[in-house]
């Protein structure tokens, strides 16, 4: 019996259902994607390796899909009652799946990968329920070959809106925690519309209401308090207290005061801390820009926290510094924020300093500019998409703009801590023809901390390094270039494009120990 036709439902009409139920469908699809792309991101920023994180948790939730499609052959009667309560279901569930693997990480990080899997895939089974179920009541008012075609395309449009506005606009604008409550909303209110829709078949009515605003107001609840949940979960996370958040399309970027002062995190991994950043600052720049004498230009790739640039200002010979920082949110806070203005001397603010917001592969790709000193200063390779500036063909292109005299410096991970990684970023550096200078130095908030000089010439010891440096010396600088047995040479592989190597090798060595 159809709905136009069942007892008590009021004559016509049925056109109208269907609509609506096909609108209903772009919704499903729309919060279904929303939330394994949700999971991944999560995944990406707390595990690493975005490439290995989003395919597992696509693999799990496509599968649990199929569980789930499977599983609705048993829902035979009252469907429209079993749609909307799997609705009420995914939008508590999967809603509420941001902010719950988040303060898991914080309060139980042993636990995070079960629950991040397990939430997967009960997303994944529930939303594999619904779109079966929909055909299912639909079958009863539209011919099959329309049906078919008709949700498959608004499921699929859903699935195109939700995967550009995620990376452009629910991201950066609303933060990961925020977004998911909003769509457990949007789910929320498909079974509210349900029960509207569907209010002549229903036989407890009421109760379906009553549960309907008991999920919205949960959620909602939520959704205002989502400033809290997120300080509840990244103060245990952090420690210290949180002065500065914000979510950009490429990181999560976070900044904390506390006994060390303040420290940078992205993506939950320490960038510096203001106890000891200058250790590592005045090791990465100045054993190139001293060396070289008197260098004019200068690029910094990475480094959108102006600490590198702030030590490059400090040489008069210096016309130009050309800072590449792919994610503008970075430039922006260290050139705006007075108390992080602070920490980089306003080197950001200085008329020599040009920033330009791009990829520094595409960059070096499309310049021809030829630098004195370029310094290299991008997060270690734990994912493939900052692999790729750590392989033969990004060092390749750094050496065509490269003055025939000029210094490129590369930050490095640890020598002790992952000798392979270091020695194999020294192994592609050497293979486009590059001599090389690796060394180190102790930074506390890393421990012992790499870095490599490259160049067409021999580098040679400096004789002198700019007045009022805290850590350098001229006499301290010849031992940092001095490695012993436990951090020595060990044969590696070229890192390519093709392989990435470098990142598999990586994560293994860190795994051994915590960041």
């Amino acid at each position: 019996m159809t709905p136009a036709t069942a007892p008590g439902a009021p004559p016509g009409g049925a056109r109208p259902i269907d609509i609506a139920l096909l609108a209903s469908v772009f919704v499903v699809a729309a919060c279904g994607l929303l939330y394994e792309l949700a999971a991944g991101a999560l995944a990406s920023y707390l595990l690493g390796d975005s490439v290995l994180q989003f395919s597992t948790i696509i693999g799990t939730y496509l599968f649990a899909m199929g569980v789930g499609s499977w599983l609705s052959r048993y829902f035979e009667r009252q469907l429209p009652a079993h749609f909307l309560r799997i609705e009420l279901l995914v939008a508590l569930i999967g809603g509420a799946l941001p902010a719950t693997l988040f303060i898991a990480n914080a309060y139980a990080p042993g636990a995070f990968r079960f629950l991040l899997y397990g939430m997967v895939l009960v997303v994944g089974t529930l939303v594999g329920l619904e779109i079966p179920l929909v055909m299912r009541i639909l079958k009863r008012n539209v011919a099959l070959k329309d049906l078919v075609s008709q949700v498959l395309t608004f499921d699929y449009l859903g699935a195109l809106a939700v995967s550009l506005a995620f990376p452009l606009l629910l991201v950066p604008q609303l933060g990961l925690i925020r977004t998911g409550l909003l769509f457990g909303l949007m789910n929320a209110l498909v079974a509210l519309w349900a029960v509207w829709l569907f209010r002549w078949e229903l036989r407890r009515l009421r109760a379906h209401v009553a549960a309907c605003v008991m999920v919205l107001g949960l959620l909602l609840a939520a959704l205002v308090g989502a400033e809290q949940i997120t300080s509840f979960a990244e103060d245990k996370f952090y420690q210290d207290r949180i002065v500065f958040t914000a979510a950009s399309p490429y990181q999560r970027i976070v900044v904390t005061h506390g006994k060390q002062g303040h420290r940078l995190f992205l993506n939950g991994n320490l960038q510096f801390s203001e106890r000891d950043e200058y250790r590592y600052h005045e090791a990465l720049v100045h054993p190139a820009m001293a060396a070289h004498g008197a260098p004019k230009k200068v690029a910094v790739l990475g480094g959108g926290d102006g600490m590198a640039v702030r030590e490059i200002l400090k040489y008069p010979s210096v016309e130009s510094v050309t800072l590449v920082e792919l994610d503008p949110a970075m430039t922006r806070l260290f050139s705006e924020n007075p108390t992080l203005m602070r920490l980089n001397g306003g080197a950001l603010q200085s008329p020599k300093v040009h920033v330009v917001n791009t990829d520094a592969f595409q960059w070096l790709q499309d310049g021809s500019d030829l630098f004195d000193v370029i310094v290299v200063d991008f997060p270690d390779p734990t994912n493939f998409a900052i692999g790729k500036l750590y392989t033969h063909s990004f060092y390749a292109l750094l050496e065509q703009r490269l003055a025939a005299s000029g210094y490129a410096v590369v930050q490095t991970t640890s020598p002790l801590v992952a000798r392979h990684s270091f020695w194999t970023v020294v192994q592609t550096i050497e293979s486009t023809g590059l001599r090389t200078a690796p060394y180190h130095a102790h930074v506390p908030s890393f421990g012992e901390w790499g870095f490599i000089i490259a160049s067409r010439r021999p580098w040679r010891l400096p004789e002198a390094l700019p007045a009022g440096l805290q850590f350098l010396s001229a006499d301290t600088l010849p031992p940092l270039f001095d490695f012993p047995l436990d951090m020595a040479r060990v044969p590696a592989e070229v890192n390519r494009l093709s392989n990435q190597a470098l990142v598999h090798t990586y994560e293994r060595e860190w795994g051994r120990t915590t960041h």
